[in-house]
């Protein structure tokens, strides 16, 4: 291909362009049969025959997603509801934080069990500074494989209970890299309605085909494999073992049931479930009693529950392999800088050796869900464990409620279209351990105070 593409530079007229048309055709026949040809270059669209005159092209400022930006800042600002993104924090955020020297109750934080800022896990973390540095300079592959990497790969396959594990240095990157390293384009994904982002980034850069279904509904995946399971050669199912925008779990093992009788994988996101669901925190598959084997893809972040940055994969051996040698968001990136990961693994251990702070987590989150119902709270399908929405139903009067709240001292981010839909617009609560009973029920008697008022 390269030469093919040098030996054209030399021509002209009609043969060029000829050449160049069946340059494009090859890389398309090979695209649809499964090749991949990572050595050559992928084929650029055709040039435009006219320049557009408008400078607004080569502006910023002109993008659609920023104008769009631009008037919904203006909308808001009319309407006299006050920017909530961006505030800075001027400590540890969890279950309280401090905001232009003001302390509020905090819910925002992925802190669920409070282990960031606990003195073990700072603790690690300097000492990894000081043996490794604060980074390991390469990529794992080359030079920057450090034994605390391994240490805390191990520890998760260990928690996780299959052969191995890698651990990359972003979690929204570790979907987007995997997917789309494991499953190209003769493939199927299918995937819950309320999957995350990363997910249908992941697909999409896989080329796969992309379906979802309806949200936990395992007969609404059944009756999808049944029309198109023949038409594809592997299959993916993804879920999550907790929404992270809903609070809800899926029944896993009908899912598990699934995937075998239609010879599929199942990836399973256990961002917001890992310390949060199971007797002593180790995630959905310790809550349904399954063996690591049940599921294929087991997919964490280190961002919540483990205090720490980044993402990991945990599955059998050739998985692991495979995705250490092939998966671009590993292969190209920095190794995980040497506190991050020792973060990580010290977070993993005080989470299993004190199952009390799950135990706590769990009657916190009760707590709030019970309160917030009996003052008829919308909080959707929340099983009431560490993620608690509280549904307002249009996006202003999310920002409306988001502000009163703060104002109260109160701090909850509004989730807003497009990030929901516009009907599902919401106050979102991160419920942590370290939460008081006195402070849930203060919040839950302002929160139904302020939304009786709007």
């Amino acid at each position: 291909m390269k030469e093919l593409r040098s030996s054209i530079g030399f021509l002209t007229g009609g043969l060029k362009e000829r050449l160049i048309q069946e340059a494009l055709a090859l890389r398309t026949r090979r695209a649809e049969s499964g090749a991949r040809d990572s050595a050559s270059p992928e084929p650029v669209a055709p040039v435009p025959t006219a320049v557009p005159a408008s400078e607004s092209v080569a502006r910023f400022d002109q993008l659609p997603g920023y104008r769009q930006l631009r008037l919904l800042r203006a909308g808001a600002a009319q309407l006299g509801i006050e920017n909530p993104f961006f505030r800075i924090h001027e400590g540890i955020g969890g279950a309280t934080t401090i905001i232009a020297g003001r302390e509020y109750i905090n819910y925002s934080s992925y802190n669920y069990l409070g282990l960031c800022g606990h003195p073990q896990v700072q603790a690690a973390a300097g000492q990894a500074i000081e043996r490794y540095g604060t980074s390991v300079s390469a990529s794992r592959l080359v030079s920057g494989e450090r034994p605390i990497h391994r240490e805390l790969e191990r520890a998760l396959a260990q928690a996780y209970q299959t052969e191995d594990c890698v651990a990359f240095v972003s979690g929204h990157a570790t979907n987007v890299s995997a997917i789309a390293t494991l499953f190209g384009a003769r493939d199927l994904v299918l995937h819950d309605a309320l999957i995350h982002n990363s997910v249908l980034q992941g697909i999409t850069l896989s080329g796969a085909r992309r379906m979802a279904f309806a949200h936990n509904d395992a007969q609404a995946l059944e009756e999808l494999l049944r029309e198109w399971r023949g038409r594809f050669e592997r299959v993916l199912i993804v879920l999550e073992g907790v929404y992270g925008m809903d609070g809800d779990f899926p029944d896993l093992p009908r899912f598990v049931d699934v995937k075998r009788r239609h010879r599929a994988f199942l990836m399973v996101d256990e961002a917001h479930s890992l310390g949060v669901l199971g007797a002593s925190g180790l995630g959905i598959r310790e809550h349904f009693g399954l063996h690591g084997s049940d599921v294929d893809i087991w997919m964490g972040t280190l961002s919540k529950t483990l205090a720490s940055c980044g993402g990991f994969v945990a599955g059998d051996s050739p998985l692991v392999e495979h995705l250490k040698c092939l998966a671009p968001g590993f292969l190209y990136s920095v190794g995980m800088a040497p506190p991050v990961a020792a973060a990580a693994l010290a977070a993993l251990e005080v989470l299993q050796a004190e199952p009390a702070r799950v135990h706590r987590l769990r009657e916190r989150g009760a707590l709030f869900l019970d309160l917030a119902r009996e003052q008829g709270i919308d909080t959707g399908t929340s099983a009431g464990l560490a993620v608690i929405p509280a549904v307002t139903g249009s996006s202003i009067r999310a920002g409306r409620l988001a502000q009163a709240l703060f104002r109260r001292g109160i701090n909850v981010q509004p989730i807003v279209h497009p990030a929901v839909p516009e009907q599902a617009s919401r106050l979102r609560f991160f419920v942590s351990s370290e939460h008081t009973p006195e402070q849930i029920r203060a919040t839950v008697q302002a929160l139904a105070q302020e939304s009786e008022k709007l």
